[in-house]
């Protein structure tokens, strides 16, 4: 028999008999989202289908549509405002547009809310926002400009993949200024995976991936921001939202950001260095109402940063020694989604960046240059109880230093995945991911992962998970942001890493609270490892030992009304060879126990007030001078924001308490160390109290 016609399908999508826009609704395979009508059209086989609508602050609904060939088939659905449960969102990160509830894989998500929060604390970055998440650690790199990467449950920041909707705009290795240039305005929500997810995003993701999804362009917005702190530093930046009109819409992001040195000690030597930032971003939607869609975002960066000796100051050895690191970056990235018959969707990806820049220590100067570009195809569809996809992916990662021959390497892998998420019964899932990379300098790697998800009723969900993961070799370890590559050896003969990782998490709601806990552990085999070579030059080689972590992740939140408290604890035991002698040690920058208790109180007419406090405890440090064993510490802080109208003005006190590790012991060296630096690593904060304040204003 020939095959019958498709038809259309209309689903009406009302909420208190208003229409909702900018609703998703999905069935075999198609996707469309609802217009300023609240309607949506899919174009559908004839037949009996199974309907999902979910729209940002509504609980998702389930409806189903008796489509009959060559007509036109009309369905209302009511959706019901999100009041209790809020963690029902659509994440993207686990490679399906699933809601947080149903994914296999423990997929973290920071919401709108407490984005909204740390945005009035650091409007110009989102370092912040990420180092007060659970099991997340930002770490400085380089004291001197502030650099800094962020470590996943104890593996050292260069495993952590930093993607912008899925693309990495950002490289597909990043760097330790990256989380210092993305400004949190436009932020919808952060997607957090810890423990390596090679099977999912290749090598860069050894030790977890963070995606900083933009909000959708669903009201129209037309924001400014100004802040300024008590460290000389100022913040604008301006939020322009179009919602869509046709089949396009558009939002567009550009702020202003800088802080003058600062030598709080007055020791001659910057504590904080200067900066001046400019960036911008542009991004489009275009959808069809049919399914297909595209999304496309370009950016641009521009920074100056100088630290090291204050004018007319010298270092210990009596001369000058200024730093500066001069960075500019451009990228894009794309998304389409494109129906391919009648259950099965296409989606494209494309993204590519460049970054070059110019960094000065003393006399020496490095010059580099970035360059990444990722192509992606994935074709998904559903049957039965399978959420399927397999895809294609190429990558090439790339750097040029002519300044310091030696340390220019072009990687291109192209690779092959596929994943397929199994619901065994309505508590129980199970995903199974896989991946085949051929790195054309390292060789061919495969990555598979496994994830349970059980759910056995009374508000408990449990998910057991385990992968394995690799990582290309590179210059840029932790040491060489601070140092340069000038005293490096170039690499020689190393291999790379591999890891094997593997968690078991447990949540339980009831009413107001929450409770979750998460046990983990990890493995890096031949971990690149810096080591002294000689006076005044340092290698990098493969360690012969492995890297093991492990700890367990505690978190508990009271939320009724306009009222949230929330604790968390973790507990982290890393260990590695000792790169100066047989044995092992603990590695260095890595609390064991870090506690945070944060209460927030909001009111939809008058504004917030909230009140933290952070525990920092014992770390082991590495060729510090001074101690072996960085001190723990407090943190406390306050924020209050008042509305005026259509004006919100904030005041935001950090470290009240004033902890600043010059205070026990200076942050420079009495002599330079063998790889260059002038700085001991940074195990406390460097700013000490900080008071910020502005003012947003909506139009």
């Amino acid at each position: 028999m020939p095959d019958e016609p498709d038809a259309t399908l209309v689903v009406e999508v009302r909420a208190a008999g208003q229409p909702v826009v900018g609703a998703t609704v999905r069935a075999a395979g198609r996707q469309g989202t609802t217009d300023a009508s609240g309607r949506a059209n899919l174009t559908l086989g004839p037949g009996d289908h199974e309907l999902e609508v979910a729209a940002e602050g509504y609980r998702p609904e389930r409806a189903s549509a008796d489509v009959l060939a060559s007509s036109t088939t009309r369905v209302e659905v009511q959706l019901e405002p999100a009041i209790a449960v809020k963690e029902e969102v659509i994440v993207t990160a686990g490679r399906t547009d699933q809601r947080i509830q149903d994914v296999a894989l423990r997929v973290e998500v920071v919401d709108r809310e407490d984005i909204e929060e740390k945005a009035l604390m650091t409007p110009g970055s989102v370092a912040m926002l990420l180092g007060e998440t659970t099991g997340l650690r930002v770490q400085t790199t380089a004291p001197s400009l502030a650099a800094a990467n962020v470590r996943i449950q104890g593996l050292r920041g260069r495993y952590s993949l930093l993607l912008s909707d899925g693309l990495p705009l950002y490289g597909v290795q990043g760097d330790s200024l990256s989380l210092l240039q993305v400004p949190p305005l436009d932020l919808g929500q952060v997607e957090i995976i810890k423990g390596a997810a090679s099977a999912l995003y290749g090598a860069s993701a050894l030790g977890g991936v963070i995606n900083l999804v933009s909000q959708r362009p669903l009201v129209r917005a037309r924001e400014v921001l100004w802040n300024a702190t008590t460290q000389e530093a100022a913040d604008l930046a301006g939020w322009v939202v179009q919602p869509r009109s046709g089949e396009w819409a558009w939002t567009l992001l550009a702020g202003v950001h800088g802080q003058k040195r600062q030598d709080l000690d007055a020791d001659g030597w910057a504590d904080l260095p200067a900066f001046l930032r400019g960036v911008v971003r542009p991004r489009a939607f275009w959808d069809n109402g049919k399914g297909a869609s595209v999304f496309a975002t370009a950016g641009a960066m521009a920074e100056d940063r100088k630290g090291g000796t204050t004018p007319g100051a010298t270092a210990p050895d009596g001369r000058p020694f200024p730093q500066a690191l001069d960075s500019r970056r451009i990228d894009f990235g794309a998304v389409g989604t494109l129906p391919v018959g009648d259950r099965l969707v296409l989606s494209l990806r494309g993204a590519y960046s460049r970054r070059t820049e110019g960094r000065r220590s003393g006399e020496e100067l490095e010059r580099g240059r970035r360059r990444a570009s990722f192509g992606e195809a994935v074709l998904r569809g559903s049957a039965g109880g399978h959420t399927w996809l397999m895809g294609a992916v190429l990558q090439h990662d790339a750097y040029q230093a002519p300044d310091v021959p030696g340390f220019d390497y072009s990687y291109l892998s192209p690779g092959l995945f596929a994943q397929d998420e199994v619901r065994l019964a309505p508590q129980a899932t199970v995903g199974l991911s896989a991946r085949l990379d051929h790195q054309d300098t390292y060789g061919a790697f495969a990555s598979p992962r496994l994830s349970l998800l059980l759910r056995p009723g009374a508000g408990l969900t449990t998910r057991l998970s385990a992968g394995t993961g690799y990582f290309a070799p590179t210059p840029f370890v932790e040491e060489t942001e601070e140092s340069g590559l000038a005293r490096l050896r170039p690499l020689d003969a190393l291999v790379a890493e591999r890891a094997r990782s593997g968690s078991f998490d447990a949540g339980w709601v009831h009413g107001p609270f929450e409770v979750n806990g998460t046990l983990y552990g990890s493995r890096v085999s031949r971990p690149l490892q810096r080591r002294e070579a000689g006076p005044d030059r340092v290698e990098i080689v493969n360690a012969e030992g492995p890297v093991r972590t492990w700890g367990f992740e505690l978190l508990g939140r009271y939320r009724v009304e306009s009222f949230t408290l929330l604790f968390t604890h973790s507990y982290t035991r890393a260990t590695e060879q000792d790169p100066r002698g047989p044995g092992r040690r603990e590695v260095p920058l890595t609390p064991r126990n870090v506690t945070s208790l944060n209460a927030i109180w909001e009111g939809e007419g008058w504004g917030r007030f909230g009140l933290e406090g952070y525990y920092t405890g014992t770390q082991p440090l590495e060729d510090d001078p001074y101690r072996t064993e960085g001190r723990s510490h407090f943190l406390f802080g306050a924020l209050f924001e008042h509305r005026f109208g259509r004006a919100r003005v904030f005041v935001n006190l950090e470290n009240i308490g004033n902890v600043r590790q010059t205070r026990w012991d200076p942050l420079l060296r009495p002599e330079r160390a063998p790889d260059g630096r002038w700085t001991v690593d940074a195990w406390a904060p460097l700013d000490g109290f900080v008071a910020n304040g502005g003012v947003r204003v909506q139009f």
